[in-house]
């Protein structure tokens, strides 16, 4: 039980580890330019969407969706509210310094980011027939075409 949480506690320390890089290198590297900055956004949740389907793919692999998903939908969860509610307070701001309506949408646009490439991270592994479910078909019906065993008089 403490594994699962160590994992989703560094997975939603990751998520976290990209917006706080972003938010001090639009800080101090692009400090009032909104093109630069709306870049270095879009370029967060690049990585956080990679990140996620990387996870996705390598999690999917050995175990069923129903338990990696939760773990993932845990980690996105925690991470969410740290880069809302933390984030903006590391570089000086408030979490509602630009309104409510820009806060809210940073939440959609995070959600998104976040379930597209867990999405895509796990259709990429089931294209590839490399799933927990896929490998456990595979083996049952091998375990069926294989010869039965005989029964051996003694």
């Amino acid at each position: 039980m403490g594994q699962r949480w160590r994992a989703i506690g560094m997975l939603a320390i990751a998520l976290f580890a990209v917006n706080v890089v972003a938010r001090l290198v639009i800080r101090f590297g692009f400090d009032g330019d909104e093109a630069a900055a709306d870049r270095v956004t879009l370029g967060m949740f690049a990585v956080i969407g990679l990140i996620l389907a990387g996870v996705a793919y390598s999690w999917g692999r050995s175990r069923p969706v129903a338990q990696w998903g939760a773990e993932v939908a845990g980690a996105i969860g925690i991470a969410l509210a740290l880069t809302m509610f933390v984030g903006p307070l590391l570089v000086g701001r408030s979490p509602f310094a630009d309104g409510s309506a820009t806060f809210f949408w940073q939440v959609v646009l995070y959600l998104g980011a976040t379930t597209v490439g867990t999405i895509l991270g796990y259709l990429v592994l089931t294209t590839l027939g490399r799933d927990h479910r896929s490998q456990s078909l595979q083996e049952y019906a091998e375990s069926g075409a294989a010869k039965p065993r005989r029964n051996v008089r003694r």
